[in-house]
């Protein structure tokens, strides 16, 4: 495995979504042989404040990770077909996370390539959050799963300069569109195209 330095603890994801969001850049995730540098993510905030956040009307048994202890994985089923993976913030009872959008396959390239697609292009490994989620093999499974103390592990990284932390408003979002709680490494290939939300028919 390569020297992504010092696993984080839980008291880094113990803080408001959209300050860990952008902290986030940089960190390393590991599950298995796979390892995806971060380099883009979305924070989502609390019950009855963001309304594009799962957690908007209250604790359902299907968010309720998000409702739990800091720093562990909330893995959710969308559009009949993907998987996405966030990292639960606060304390528990509070309900807020941070969605991992994008990032570089930096580990276990031909694996994530078998999950993929052998003729994905490597910028588009995990390039976006229903394809990070793919190359790095969450699935229902790991919803729950502690990302401080488990299996799954969050590293140090690499510390991206502040002049290359963009944000602007979620992608894809029906409500709170203008929060601009997207963040992303400027100019890093992996990084997913904005799209605004547009109805489905």
């Amino acid at each position: 495995m390569g020297d992504w330095g010092l696993s984080l603890d839980r008291s880094f994801f113990d803080r408001p979504a959209h300050e860990v969001a952008p902290s986030l850049l940089g960190k390393v995730v590991v599950h298995g042989p796979v390892a995806v540098r971060l380099t883009e993510t979305e924070a989502y905030g609390l019950p009855g404040q963001d309304p594009a956040s799962h957690t908007y009307r209250g604790m359902t048994p299907r968010n309720a990770v998000m409702f739990g202890p800091p720093g562990h994985l909330y893995v959710y089923f969308t559009y009949g077909m993907h998987y996405c993976a966030n990292l639960t913030c606060l304390p528990p009872g509070t309900g807020s996370g941070v969605l991992m959008r994008a990032g570089e396959i930096v580990e276990g390239v031909d694996v994530a390539l078998e999950r993929r697609g052998e003729n994905t292009r490597l910028r588009d490994l995990a390039r976006g959050p229903a394809r990070l989620a793919v190359a790095m093999g969450f699935g229902r499974d790991h919803n729950g799963e502690d990302a401080v103390s488990g299996n799954i592990r969050v590293y140090e990284g690499s510390r991206i300069p502040p002049e290359r932390v963009m944000e602007g408003p979620r992608t894809g979002v029906s409500t709170g569109a203008d929060v601009p709680w997207r963040f992303w490494i400027d100019g890093d290939p992996t990084v997913s195209p904005y799209r605004a939300h547009t109805p489905r028919r």
